[in-house]
């Protein structure tokens, strides 16, 4: 027997949940790739270049692969209302409805949320990459690589409020650093500038249009004009810090390891709380987590105030 004049049935609950879910916007899909997990943790193994081309010599010369690896656990996520049977028959605007909509909402955005973690923490003690160097770092070193840096720290005016042109400079900048980085082999990786994401805080956001999709700055053509998306990204909360991601690799900046996707559960009427207690629960839950890839593909770029 359905709950009283509100149409929240498990099914039907249930079907407004996943297509609500399924329409929120987020950025994670984007910028990460996905990596299909079947077990409580994975072990990631990044290995190194194929050696390049040689004068024969005396004959060939075997060499091996230069392997680094680390290993990653899924987290488990949950969120869970409780509803009332008597809020149920009384509410007439359908304010559970929409909670429970707003609940598919949080779902989608956690995935985002992690994300952003992963980026505003890449430059913190404990956040490394694949290389057991923190994300963003100035000591980066695999096989005959030598250091590398894949942070900038470009000194303007004010670093809280870069102008449309002083956003351009530190972007030049940041794309002449990522087609720099060469392999494990010392070979320059033979990146092309393509499929770029500038992934900025809200409050940098109109300088980076300015700077990147302008069609004329002054009375010079922009020849940056389109070279790269440009996502405000509302959960980065330092204004002066922006990311340079590159999405076209086989594996991209950031992974997102997805091991059970979300499910949803009503428990109603027919259910021991529903008939005890006159409590219904709407309940999320979900396994996957995020972790980093390739930080070649990810420049952190940090304003000073000259």
């Amino acid at each position: 027997m359905p709950v009283k004049d509100t149409g929240l049935t498990a099914a039907g609950i249930r079907s407004e949940f996943f297509d609500r879910l399924s329409s929120v916007q987020t950025f994670y899909q984007d910028l990460t790739t996905r990596i299909a997990s079947n077990k409580e943790l994975e072990t990631y193994a990044f290995l190194g270049s194929v050696p390049p081309m040689r004068e024969w010599g005396t004959g060939r010369l075997a060499r091996g692969l230069f392997t680094e690896s680390y290993q990653v656990v899924n987290g488990k996520y949950e969120s869970t209302l409780e509803v009332d049977r008597d809020e149920l028959d009384d509410d007439q605007t359908g304010q559970i409805r929409i909670r429970i909509g707003e609940m598919a909402t949080r779902a989608a955005q956690h995935k985002d949320a992690l994300l952003a973690a992963l980026l505003v923490n890449g430059a913190s003690a404990g956040f490394n990459s694949y290389d057991g160097q923190i994300y963003f770092s100035a000591a980066h070193a695999s096989g005959l690589s030598g250091t590398q840096d894949n942070t900038l720290a470009p000194a303007i005016v004010d670093k809280d409020a870069p102008t449309s042109a002083e956003f351009r400079a530190a972007f030049a900048s940041a794309v002449a650093r990522m087609l720099g980085f060469v392999d494990d082999q010392g070979e320059p990786m033979s990146m092309a500038a393509t499929s770029l994401v500038c992934v900025v805080p809200p409050s940098m956001y109109v300088a980076a249009l300015e700077a990147l999709n302008a069609t004329m700055i002054g009375s010079t053509t922009n020849v940056l004009q389109g070279a790269a998306r440009i996502i405000a990204f509302s959960r980065l909360t330092d204004t002066d810090t922006w990311y340079l991601l590159k999405t076209d690799g086989t594996v991209r900046p950031l992974i997102f390891q997805d091991r059970m996707p979300i499910e949803f559960t009503a428990l109603e009427q027919n259910s021991d709380e529903g008939f005890r207690r006159e409590k219904f629960l709407y309940g999320i839950r979900a396994r996957y987590t995020m972790t980093y890839g390739y930080w070649q593909y990810a420049t952190r770029i940090a304003f000073t105030t000259a």
